[in-house]
């Protein structure tokens, strides 16, 4: 009898192990046809799974906001959460390797948070926060949170870098989310914000998201000028007032130098 319930429990065991595999198998799949989209016929082609179990795994793919489905033509394609990881994974061989101890010096000298943003789309995404040793702290932005282009100091640095034709249409695009999440933060304000980036060099974000939640950014761009993520510290109000707020804008725009001469320094060892 306990031999009868062993081998049915490692046997229930290896089924999980099973669908786990066919799922991933099926996301890399999605993934590789992720800009056309794959078709829940094309997935039991390509897999030889009967349409049943196809369709049960990618069901429990869309759960976990990995797989997502276009309402007109109801093909499958890479979802948020997939993209989400892959810029987390970043870390090991992207710009966050290069940025890391950068952002680690500046939360360690400010005491405040220092984050490490990039672009995805029509938002931007925290990649990356260091603590610094203040024990007041804003929570505001943590790592894999994501809010639309503009919204918080990183984020609206990256805005502020980019043509103006291409800052129109996102924030045209945004307007609704803006209006409904972001009162604050309108398409009329975030324009002025925008301009006001651009003038001092440095995004301030005067607690528009959330009250007493403060923050300064800078663009980070590559060898070739392309823009690459964003640099930001976040501070209670008190910490982000005059002269200590040009004291840190100063800071972020050495350590976004610093990266920037590293990140051109790699990009010189691969061509070489």
């Amino acid at each position: 009898m306990v031999h009868i319930v062993k081998q049915e429990s490692q046997d229930m065991a290896l089924g999980g192990a099973q669908s786990v595999d066919r799922a991933l198998a099926l996301l890399a799949l999605i993934a590789r046809h992720s800009g056309a989209g794959v078709s829940l016929s094309g997935l039991v082609s390509v897999t030889g799974l009967n349409k049943a179990t196809v369709r049960r795994l990618v069901l429990a793919l869309i759960r976990a906001g990995l797989v997502e489905q276009a309402e007109d033509t109801r093909a499958y394609h890479l979802g948020e959460e997939a993209y989400i990881l892959g810029v987390l994974a970043q870390g090991r061989h992207g710009v966050l390797s290069q940025a890391m101890e950068q952002v680690q010096r500046l939360a360690r000298d400010t005491g405040d948070a220092a984050f490490l943003s990039v672009r995805r789309g029509l938002h931007s995404v925290c990649l990356h926060r260091e603590d610094g040793a203040h024990p007041i702290r804003t929570y505001a932005l943590l790592p894999g949170g994501h809010h639309p282009l503009g919204v918080g100091a990183g984020s609206l640095a990256m805005l502020a870098a980019l043509p103006d034709t291409e800052i129109e249409a996102i924030i045209a695009a945004n307007a609704t989310e803006l209006a409904s999440n972001y009162p604050k933060l309108g398409v009329d304000a975030l324009r002025q914000q925008v301009g006001q980036t651009r003038d001092s060099g440095l995004a301030l974000n005067p607690g528009l998201i959330f009250e007493d939640s403060w923050g300064l950014g800078v663009a980070l761009h590559g060898p070739g000028g392309q823009l690459v993520g964003a640099l930001s510290l976040a501070a209670v109000e008190s910490r982000m007032k005059e002269p200590r707020r040009t004291e840190l804008g100063e800071k972020l725009r050495a350590a976004a130098r610093a990266i920037e001469a590293r990140l051109t320094r790699s990009q010189g060892r691969k061509a070489s």
